[in-house]
């Protein structure tokens, strides 16, 4: 969803002097930084970023949700996790929502204070879930399950009020179940009138209905193999192929039912990048290192590249 951010107004108040108002020094500020470190054997996956300049990253470790200052790049942990992971995020409304991975479950964060606000069971872990990104529209939060033909659906009352359970809506149509993860990204197309989840194995985009009606879009020869978050900002949509250390560009048109490859994005700096946030101008994504055997003393980043 295209977030839009607020500036900061610094408010000065005038000082009285005998002789004549001196202007005040400009003060010199740092660039924010461009890596940023994350705890070594964090193991990140998820990204979330608001209206201010904060990050939150979730662990595939426990769930711990590790929020960092973009301006400095300091950080500390937010919320302790559950022991099970914490994978896709997105903040709305001062709630930040969470998919727990093979735990099977969702969450709902204060982001003011970390506590968890709700809780929900969407599968049983015993079942082999994979809880694996959200979405948030003015009506709901969705979430895909990448081990089932399955979305699950947090509708909200008035005023955004939470519901007391989840919803489960199945996905028919083109879609087809295959090995390995299923649907994995997920967003909003360009009127609003429906979803775009991204297929990993098969590098296939499909928009889908409210009631889980899906259809191929139309790309032409291009696959979106590998593809993990999903960000889009008017018609353009980026695919983050994690495992290709790329972000792809697709513009769609207004339904989002066809669209072609406008650009493709590579950077030293990505190291199996998963998810993708944004923030002034600038793409924030974690380096999950997939291909990197992973132990308490591994290093973890997150790494920022410009919007093309």
């Amino acid at each position: 969803m295209l977030r839009r951010t607020l500036a900061n107004v610094l408010g000065l108040t005038a000082l009285a002097v005998t002789v004549s108002a001196v202007p005040a020094a400009a003060t010199p500020t740092s660039p924010p930084p461009t890596t940023i470190t994350l705890p070594s054997g964090f193991q990140p996956e998820g990204i979330a970023i608001g209206d201010k300049p904060y990050a939150y990253f979730g662990s595939r470790v426990d769930g711990d949700i590790y929020r960092v200052d973009l301006r400095t790049g300091t950080g500390a942990t937010f919320s302790e996790g559950p022991g099970t992971p914490s994978l896709g995020l997105k903040i709305d409304d001062g709630r930040l929502f969470v998919a727990g991975g093979a735990g099977g479950d969702a969450r709902v964060i204060d982001v003011r204070t970390g506590a968890v606000v709700k809780s929900y069971q969407l599968r049983p872990a015993a079942d082999g879930p994979f809880i694996n990104d959200v979405i948030v529209t003015d009506e709901a939060a969705w979430f895909t399950d990448s081990r089932s033909l399955t979305l699950f659906k947090l509708p909200f009352g008035r005023h955004g009020r939470l519901p007391a359970a989840a919803t489960a809506v199945p996905l028919t149509g083109d879609i087809a179940l295959q090995t390995g993860n299923n649907a994995n990204g997920i967003t909003t197309t360009p009127d609003g009138r429906g979803l775009i989840i991204v297929q990993s194995n098969t590098g296939f985009l499909f928009r889908v209905s409210t009631s889980g009606v899906t259809a191929r879009v139309d790309v032409g020869d291009t696959l979106l193999t590998n593809g993990d978050g999903l960000w889009r900002r008017g018609r353009s949509l980026y695919v983050v192929q994690n495992r290709l250390n790329q972000i792809a560009e697709i513009r769609l048109n207004r339904s989002g039912t066809a669209g072609t490859l406008d650009s493709v994005t590579t950077d030293p700096s990505f190291d199996v990048p998963t998810t993708i946030a944004e923030y002034r101008r600038r793409f924030y994504l974690p380096n999950a290192r997939f291909t990197t055997p992973p132990t308490p003393e591994t290093t973890y980043n997150a790494v920022s590249v410009p919007i093309p």
